[in-house]
């Protein structure tokens, strides 16, 4: 039986579903980066806030990466994510995927192609 948990995000109070069951599925949350302990911000945080919340420390994170420090950093020592995720990987504008710092940080390298948000 997987039984659905509801919670409120302890943010914006709005009720959402928790994808953790007692079978042992992981929650959605489980699909972003795992870069900070939600917990050290708040309770459980629903899928906007917690976008927000996660969007905010790779932001302050990628302000510190300089083209000296893009090698090796942090962000491409995580485990190889199986998505990318709007606002966290990528924006689009016009249409098109216009893949952000954080993305290009993650491969580890640069592709040589020019990328607009290449931190190398």
């Amino acid at each position: 039986m997987n039984a659905i948990k509801v919670k409120h995000c302890s943010s914006c109070k709005t009720p959402f579903n928790c994808g953790d069951t007692l079978d042992g599925e992981k929650c959605w949350c489980n699909d972003f980066p795992p870069i900070f302990n939600p917990y050290d911000i708040a309770d459980c945080l629903c899928p906007t806030c917690f976008a927000t919340a996660c969007s905010t420390k790779i932001d302050e994170f990628v302000a510190t990466v300089t083209p000296e420090t893009a090698k090796g950093n942090k962000a491409s020592l995580l485990p190889e994510a199986t998505n990318i995720i709007e606002g966290i990987d990528y924006y689009l504008e016009d249409g098109n995927y216009v893949f952000k710092a954080w993305f290009h940080l993650k491969r580890g390298h640069c592709c040589k192609n020019d990328c607009r948000h290449c931190p190398y």
